[in-house]
């Protein structure tokens, strides 16, 4: 039997890390060639795909890709971790905030934004996670990064005795923190923030709907349904442009030789990657068209 090949759209349950589910899958399936698209905490629920034998040389695409949440956010506390998982080191008795102060501040933090990554991550400084410097009780600096937030909208708002719960949606971009987007919206308002729930809702392009549990893998693995619920690696970076080769070029293509692009399909553009194809639909590999004009491979997937 060959090797499964494919994403597979996870939805990981709270309690396991992602190297869990990972492991978990490795079982589950038997194979050990599989990866995941982004790590989650822990607690953290959602979209987690993986990519099964070949597909791991498209991690690294898959993983550059928007990401959506469903964060809820508690004003008038703070935790050393930014979540509830860790400890509460500020509480204000009573909040007073409108729901309109609240859609203003959520509204300007649309487009580029600068974040600094919280110590309780694993962001390496220096050679070491910065959670594992946080365990030992050490603060360092961190650099601020740049992330963009591409659609926010609050979805709810309730109370717990005197704090509000906001519980909003964000579309951003890969490497933002949502915990410490909690925080920095809370200061925004003038309040200690903290988050208490986050779900990964989509992973890209794939939504929370899509995905299968470990159970639902394991029963699909017994039935030998699974490779129905396999999104093809090409399929999973379809963001990338497209284009076809003649018969005679294949060959080629597959032996990883430069080809000339002289009939390059026009949404190619110079010094950009793109998927390329034969004629029969047969998909070759990831190639880069080069400034020099010349189609160079850089993933080939040698057809099997």
């Amino acid at each position: 039997m060959s090797e499964l090949e494919g994403v597979l759209a996870v939805y990981k349950p709270a309690g396991f890390t992602s190297h869990d589910v990972v492991a978990k899958a490795r079982r589950i399936l038997g194979m050990k060639r599989i990866g995941h698209t982004g790590t989650l905490d822990p607690q953290v629920t959602g979209v987690l795909p993986l990519c099964l034998g070949r597909a791991t040389r498209v991690v690294e695409y898959i993983q550059e890709l928007p990401k959506e949440y469903v964060a809820t956010l508690r004003l008038g506390m703070s935790s050393d971790t930014e979540d509830l998982t860790g400890t509460i080191i500020e509480t204000v008795d009573e909040v007073h905030v409108t729901e309109e102060e609240i859609l203003s501040v959520l509204a300007s933090f649309k487009g580029v934004i600068s974040q600094v990554p919280p110590m309780y991550s694993a962001v390496k400084v220096d050679g070491k996670r910065l959670y594992e410097l946080a365990r030992e009780g050490k603060t360092v600096e961190r650099k601020s990064r740049e992330v963009e937030i591409y659609e926010i909208e609050m979805t709810d708002m309730t109370w717990e005795g005197n704090h509000p719960d906001i519980t909003f949606r964000v579309l951003c971009s890969k490497g933002t923190y949502i915990r410490t987007l909690c925080v920095d919206i809370g200061r925004a308002l003038g309040l200690p923030g903290v988050m208490v729930k986050l779900e990964r809702t989509m992973s890209a392009g794939i939504s929370a709907s899509h995905c299968l549990t470990l159970e639902d893998i394991a029963t699909h693995k017994e039935a030998g349904t699974l490779e129905d619920h396999l999104i093809a690696a090409d399929e999973a970076i379809s963001h990338l442009p497209k284009h076809t080769v003649m018969d005679e070029k294949k060959k080629a293509a597959l032996q990883g030789q430069r080809l000339s692009s002289r009939f390059i399909a026009p949404e190619v553009k110079t010094n950009s990657q793109f998927r390329l194809y034969d004629l029969q639909g047969g998909f070759l590999g990831i190639y880069e068209l080069e400034d020099t004009g010349a189609i160079a491979p850089v993933k080939v997937f040698a057809q099997a």
